[in-house]
């Protein structure tokens, strides 16, 4: 979900963040520099999920200088914590992230007293799983994590689980499943003051919501209803709390809408503004049927030449790797421009390739709801 260009510092956190004031003031209020390792990590895995990667590498800075001062199997367990967040924020890598978490939770596990980092790393290893599309490592991860979380305590370990739990749900395709674990995510990350995850959490449903939009529109049903509301509601709720981290992602989400409405040109001028940027913070793996979306927008919207160049761009960014819905909606909107431009041999290959995808998708879907039920993770 990209390479390493970091995604801009949002303007100042710590102002307008519930949990970052909280976490500020037990820092602040930590008798010794031992008791302040706890909220300080807490505080720098916030602020680089808050897209304030300046200030969380200072917060993780002071940690490393205790780390040197007091070498501890406690900060040593909330550091790598913290660095893998921080790695996965700053480009959204997830092998290099993964590793940093699960040396955490080895160090959590063998030593008493970090049951914290145990379930946080838990529910992220979980959360990276579904980002890999590794269904069997997400209910590993999920039923360790909620095997040891504490309900009164744990919640953001499982306000975390409760939406990768939930888009792994959605993307099997049980969308009343999914709304469960969604439910509990917001009602842990509201108990605790989690603005960022409620944020996430808000992204996160939308953009499942919008997949699903597209795959329909594809297919022949299209049922916009209020989706653009949901995706402008998300630009709202960050510029309150002042996270940055979505503001290239969410207008290529407004651009999808704008596309299955039929809306060309704004949805052009969206794609064109905000998609090399976004591409670089992890959509990278949507390479392909984005740029088919802009290749259809500008079939129609008088620009059949660059629609040609564009479709062809798509056609060679197509990763065979990515995922099915991925290609199979690249392959649908490829058919489309090129029978809009008169290219017939090419829009019946597309159109052959994604049927093939479609069925291959839809047999995944099955595979992830048989997983998900088998593992016992249907929610209350």
């Amino acid at each position: 979900m990209a390479d390493s260009t970091p995604p801009p510092a949002a303007a100042p956190a710590t102002a307008r963040s519930r949990l970052l004031k909280q976490l500020d003031q037990q820092v602040a209020a930590a008798p010794t520099p031992m008791a302040s390792v706890v909220p300080r990590a807490r505080r720098a895995m916030q602020l680089a999920r808050h897209g304030a990667l300046a200030e969380a590498r200072e917060a993780l800075t002071i940690l490393h200088q205790l780390s040197f001062q007091h070498p501890h199997a406690d900060i040593g367990a909330w550091l790598h914590l913290a660095e893998g967040l921080m790695t996965y924020y700053n480009g959204f890598s997830v092998q290099p992230a993964q590793e940093r978490i699960l040396r955490a939770h080895a160090i959590a596990t063998t030593h008493p007293g970090l049951e914290e980092v145990q379930v946080l790393a838990d529910a992220w290893l979980a959360q990276l799983a579904f980002v890999r599309h590794d269904p069997e490592a997400v209910i590993e991860c999920a039923r360790r994590c909620l095997a040891t979380a504490r309900p009164e305590q744990d919640h953001g370990a499982l306000a975390r689980l409760g939406m990768a739990l939930g888009l792994s749900w959605h993307y099997a395709g049980d969308g009343e499943a999914a709304q469960r674990w969604y439910l509990l995510a917001r009602r842990h990350a509201a108990t605790e003051g989690d603005d960022t995850t409620l944020s996430a959490l808000m992204f996160n449903m939308a953009a499942m919501r919008v997949a699903l939009l597209r795959r329909e529109s594809l297919i022949g049903s299209v049922r916009v209803q209020e989706m653009l509301l949901s995706v402008d509601s998300i630009r709202h709720y960050d510029a309150a709390v002042g996270a940055a981290m979505m503001n290239e992602l969410t207008p290529v989400l407004r651009a999808q809408v704008l596309t299955v409405e039929g809306r060309f040109e704004e949805a052009r001028e969206l794609y064109e503004q905000h998609l090399p940027q976004a591409m670089s913070l992890g959509l990278e793996r949507l390479g392909s049927s984005l740029l088919s979306d802009v290749a259809w927008c500008r079939a129609n919207s008088g620009q059949p030449d660059l629609a040609l160049r564009q479709a062809r761009e798509a056609e060679v960014e197509l990763d065979p790797s990515c995922e099915l819905d991925d290609r199979a909606i690249t392959h649908s909107r490829l058919a489309q421009v090129f029978e809009r431009l008169g290219e017939t041999a090419d829009a019946r290959r597309h159109d052959a390739l994604a049927k093939d995808a479609w069925d291959q998708f839809h047999l995944q879907q099955l595979h992830w709801r048989k997983l998900l039920l088998s593992g016992g993770l249907t929610a209350e």
